[in-house]
């Protein structure tokens, strides 16, 4: 069964950067896009930005021009380099398939932008 383990979070301040990674196991990276969601409290899951199989990506409007997704298919990684970060980036944030699968949700890697 295909495993996602998600990596890189912490706590950073307003303006701040991190980048988040995302291991698979298994070759789906070849298959499928992917996308790294997140779940801030209270509030429903939600997709930031995608990136297809051939390399072609889009962002939601609330991260456009702070996060960048990339792939290394080779490493079978999807990586989030997130920049300019702002509280409301606070989230618990999980890659998976896009459209969503029946690939299980990894354990996410908690993200806290605060001063």
């Amino acid at each position: 069964q295909v495993q996602l383990v998600e990596s890189g979070g912490g706590l950073v301040q307003p303006g701040g950067s991190l980048r988040l990674s995302c291991a698979a196991s298994g070759s789906i990276f070849r298959i499928y896009a992917m996308g790294w969601y997140r779940q801030a409290p209270g509030k429903a899951r939600e997709l930031v930005a995608v990136i297809t199989s051939s390399g072609s990506t889009n962002y939601a409007d609330s991260v456009k021009g702070r996060f960048t997704i990339s792939r290394d298919n080779a490493k079978n990684t999807v990586v989030l380099q997130m920049n300019s970060l702002k509280p409301e980036d606070t989230a618990v944030y999980y890659c998976n398939a896009f459209p969503l699968t029946t690939i299980p949700w990894g354990q996410g890697t908690q993200v806290f932008v605060s001063s």
